[in-house]
């Protein structure tokens, strides 16, 4: 899939064409040879016809001046000092490999092509610095081509592409959108391989994280907002969603990015899909961004991700897509006007599955899902006297007690952006005390009788209203000891 160059980048790119260079100051001052300044000059502000002709009758020439030959330094080397000459040099570079096919093999060719850019990534810690902006650009393309031209990847590429990886995040956390745009789409460019989708997965808290960060500003779930219950409880319409728009001043150009570059990773499902549940609740935002998405393109990649993700990982997302309201949020969809054929099938697809999934389903089945999801909201079950009644010993009871051992963990945690979760857990824990009586020591010994009087003092109202519930029943039963 190709994508427009970012404009950030491109601005940037056309600012260095324009610049006048000193070449022959350059070479009297040893900066660069003759030699390198014959070859540059042979290329640059020629027309592309010419540019093709002369490279393709020199390849060997013009791999040394890049990467040098054993014997001979090359430009970037021996340029070092020079940053003006660096950059122009760069911008050269990937003109050529834009305009010259037959010149990336070549390169790649080399017994290490990546040598020359390598250091430069690091030249700042600034984001906005030109140079290693224009580095990556180049390396971009050819580690990407090194990986999908080739079953094995070399040494050279698999010491390469994590530090590509490394760099790119720096600017994936910048606040300008422009600096994120070119890490997303140089992102994409290398993920077109299953080597560099493992790669990127296992970096993921540098070039994942911020991305999600990215989708979770979009869906109007900033870190300090009360998120939580919009999340799971899948309360907002796709008409009052769309009326909203995207959020955290996200752009649909970065948006659209962002959502590739994670359908890209989905085709590593199998070893993706559940992490990215347990770490990045990926479901339930991407089913809040459904509701938001505001053109066909992103909702056909949030709804192929999603049913990528679901499909390698039934056991484990398909509990997860039906707490997040994802059934209702894809009835809605249908009722679009959408014309896509891929995205039309892939929205079928998934709502058979989680058609079929459904109709195996009891209330329990729902309420154990919840917890293990690690989130509660106040979905049906928890008001419910009847699922309690039918339902609390068999909750207490659960293999290995996993599910109490599931709430110990929920209430041990502040939830200070959603406090919903702990007064839901305190609901629930009042509920099994009033109707598992017998079991009160054995959530004394996990210590939940002390959290619940604990948060009694919490700042939120309603958390205070059902810890004291909770605490009440356990004083009730006490007293009629």
């Amino acid at each position: 899939m190709s994508l427009d160059p970012p404009t950030y980048l491109f601005a940037l790119q056309n600012n260095i064409r324009a610049r006048p260079i000193p070449w022959e100051g350059a070479v009297r001052a040893g900066q660069i040879t003759e030699g390198h300044l014959k070859k540059i000059k042979a290329v640059d502000k020629v027309r592309k016809e010419q540019r093709k002709q002369i490279i393709e009758s020199d390849l060997d020439g013009y791999k040394a001046l890049l990467l040098g030959d054993g014997s001979n330094q090359n430009v970037l080397e021996s340029a070092a000092k020079r940053v003006d000459v660096l950059q122009y040099i760069l911008v050269l570079v990937r003109d050529l490999i834009d305009d010259i096919p037959s010149l990336t093999p070549s390169l790649l060719s080399h017994p290490d092509p990546y040598k020359p850019f390598l250091p430069l990534l690091s030249q700042s810690s600034n984001p906005e610095d030109p140079l290693p902006l224009l580095t990556s650009s180049v390396l971009a393309v050819l580690v990407s081509s090194a990986l999908s031209t080739s079953s094995k990847s070399t040494p050279e590429t698999e010491k390469a592409l994590p530090k590509l990886y490394t760099y790119l995040s720096t600017l994936a956390k910048s606040s300008d959108s422009g600096l994120q745009d070119i890490a997303v789409q140089e992102y994409s460019e290398l993920l077109r391989s299953k080597k560099s989708r493992e790669l990127f997965w296992r970096q993921r808290e540098e070039t994942l994280s911020p991305l999600l960060e990215i989708l979770t500003a979009a869906a109007h779930l900033g870190k300090s907002s009360d998120n939580g219950s919009t999340l799971w409880s899948g309360a907002s319409s796709i008409r009052s969603a769309t009326d909203v728009g995207i959020g955290g001043g996200v752009g649909l150009q970065l948006l659209y990015h962002v959502l590739l570059v994670i359908w890209q990773l989905s085709f590593e499902g199998e070893l993706v899909g559940r992490g990215l549940e347990e770490e990045y609740e990926i479901i339930p935002l991407y089913t809040q961004l459904m509701r938001l998405s505001p053109k066909e393109k992103t909702t056909r990649l949030l709804i192929s991700t999603t049913h990528n993700l679901i499909a390698s990982n039934p056991t484990s997302l398909l509990p997860a897509a039906t707490l997040a309201r994802l059934p209702g949020t894809l009835a809605n969809l249908q009722g679009r006007h959408l014309t896509d054929p891929d995205l039309l099938e892939d929205l079928q697809s998934l709502t058979t599955m989680l058609d079929e999934h459904m109709k195996t389903q009891t209330t329990f089945d729902e309420y154990a899902a919840e917890v293990r999801s690690g989130h509660l909201c106040w979905s049906p079950p928890h008001r419910n006297a009847t699922f309690w009644r039918e339902n609390g010993r068999r909750i207490l009871l659960s293999e290995q007690e996993e599910l109490p051992k599931k709430l110990v963990e929920i209430l041990a945690k502040r939830w200070e952006s959603d406090k919903k979760v702990l007064a839901v857990a305190c609901n629930d824990v009042g509920w099994l005390v009033k109707e598992v009586p017998e079991k009160r020591a054995t959530l004394e010994k996990m210590g939940v009788k002390a959290r619940v009087m604990e948060l009694m003092a919490d700042a939120d109202e309603s958390v205070r209203w059902e810890a004291l519930r909770a605490t009440g029943e356990w004083l009730r039963y006490h007293f009629d000891d």
